[in-house]
């Protein structure tokens, strides 16, 4: 695999739905049942963050039984190290609070999708010249989608802006009109012990939001 074929994995994915499930405190032994419910409901991106209980193990069982289409990694990733073990796990996704660049120039070497947390137009500059695959603006309830749009003008048209950080299925057509379609859920999506059948219904609610949003796009 040469350097442009590293640089095409690392590109965030065209997916359908531009949603992420972030299911910080799940356990090993709920991560299949969770991230199974998830796919089929239309939620292609799982997140474990790894202030979670054993995350790179759910990770890994996360990848190995979802289909490969599937995007699954790592959030709360801070060091080189947590990207060697993501890449050990079989996770493809790499999530951070912070701009390092040591731990996103590793896991670009991976051909992982990088996505750091930024807040200021500084930040989100910082960010994509480090190469990120797309930008986290956290906490995005803070920001709002004015702040976030403010931000946005200054950036490359083709920016991949992902909105995380108390944002739920509500909020998706205010940060629409701020030109962002891509969301990262967590609490308003699960909560560790979380039962599989809510958190179905749940994603269900977040996928149909999603769609009446979106649709005609040209997504």
């Amino acid at each position: 695999m040469d350097a442009r074929d590293d640089w095409m994995r690392s590109a965030f994915p065209d997916f359908r739905r531009r949603l992420v499930a972030i299911l910080r405190g799940i356990r090993p032994d709920e991560a299949v049942a969770a991230g199974s419910a998830l796919f089929e409901a239309g939620i292609e991106t799982i997140e474990v963050p790894l202030n979670s209980p054993e995350p790179f193990r759910s990770i890994e069982s996360l990848a190995r039984a979802l289909p490969p289409a599937a995007l699954v990694g790592a959030g709360t990733v801070l060091t080189p190290a947590d990207v060697e073990r993501l890449d050990q796990a079989g996770g493809r996704l790499l999530v951070s609070p912070n701009i390092d660049t040591g731990v996103l120039g590793r896991a670009r070497a991976f051909g992982m999708v990088t996505m750091p947390g930024v807040f200021t137009a500084t930040e989100a500059l910082r960010a994509l010249a480090a190469d990120a695959s797309a930008l986290k603006f956290f906490p995005a309830s803070v920001l709002g989608p004015k702040g976030i749009a403010a931000v946005r003008a200054v950036l490359p048209a083709d920016t991949v802006i992902a909105a995380v950080g108390g944002i739920s299925e509500k909020d998706f057509a205010d940060y629409a009109r701020a030109g962002v379609n891509t969301f990262g859920l967590g609490s308003s999506l699960y909560s560790p012990g979380m039962d599989v059948a809510l958190l179905r219904q749940r994603a269900a609610a977040a996928v149909d939001a999603w769609d009446a949003v979106f649709a005609g796009d040209g997504r």
